[in-house]
């Protein structure tokens, strides 16, 4: 099963880093950007890299982006062998994201935020850098960027477009943006259901309290299961030709999500 939820710890807050890995995200990101203020920055730098030396699980590092003052230091902390990867904010050009996945070793990769209109249009490009193995979508700063006053279906053209790239590169499904919603899990979910729907692969948390909800959302439904035995009990039993479920005709498209459905749902 693929990675579903992936929470953002600010690096500056060491005393959360455990924390966050008992919320049983798929993956946890440190972050050395947006949480953490400028003249924290080398704080931060430097308390991620305490931790990771004596860090009994990998996380990926969000470092600064090129062209800023800290980014260099930031990628000294991508040696650790801790670090399962690393995701490059304001992704824009796939010769700067190749620089920095050239640095990662055996079993690392790169998650390139698309969250520019410049990163939108190159991401055809930065998912065929290697070792990038998926994309995620900064949705609110996409916005800001972009002038588009919305995160619902103001955006979906800019989701589909990143799905299909990655589709098309033969990524995983990208990551879906954060969803400001704390407290609110009714939103939370719907937030998260449109990401599946959309072709999503997983999101992008800012609170442990969301990861459990953005599961719940990824993971199938009782109908879901329900539609998917009936599909796959009628092949089983059917005769050779078309064969109809529900009053719909099952084709093999139809057929290969159902199994899909079913492996989801014993995987967890």
């Amino acid at each position: 099963m693929i990675d579903r939820s992936f929470l953002f710890v600010p690096g500056d807050r060491s005393e959360r880093f455990d924390k966050a890995l008992s919320a049983q995200a798929h993956a946890v990101i440190l972050d050395l950007e947006d949480a953490v203020a400028p003249q924290r920055k080398t704080e931060a730098r430097s308390a991620v890299a305490a931790w990771l030396r004596t860090a009994q699980a990998r996380v990926y590092v969000r470092i600064n982006p090129l062209g800023t003052p800290w980014h260099e230091e930031d990628c000294a902390v991508l040696a650790s062998p801790a670090v399962r990867g690393v995701m490059l904010p304001k992704a824009e050009s796939a010769a700067d994201v190749a620089r920095v996945a050239a640095r990662l070793g055996e079993g690392q990769d790169c998650i390139p935020l698309v969250e520019t209109v410049a990163g939108w249009f190159e991401a055809p490009a930065l998912a065929r850098v290697p070792r990038v193995r998926r994309l995620a979508f900064g949705s609110f700063d996409f916005m800001s960027d972009s002038g588009i006053r919305g995160d619902g279906p103001q955006l979906d053209a800019v989701r589909s477009q990143l799905v299909l790239v990655s589709r098309h590169a033969g990524l995983l499904p990208p990551v879906d943006g954060v969803s400001l919603a704390i407290d609110d899990a009714a939103q939370l979910q719907a937030d998260a259901r449109r990401s599946l729907l959309w072709g999503f692969g997983g999101k992008l948390c800012i609170h442990p309290r969301q990861v459990p909800v953005v599961h719940a959302a990824f993971a199938p439904t009782e109908a879901e299961v329900a539609w998917a035995r009936r599909v796959v009990d009628a092949l089983a039993a059917g005769p050779l030709g078309a064969i109809a479920v529900d009053g719909k005709l099952v084709d093999k498209p139809v057929a290969q999500l159902a199994q899909s459905i079913l492996q989801e749902a014993a995987a967890g």
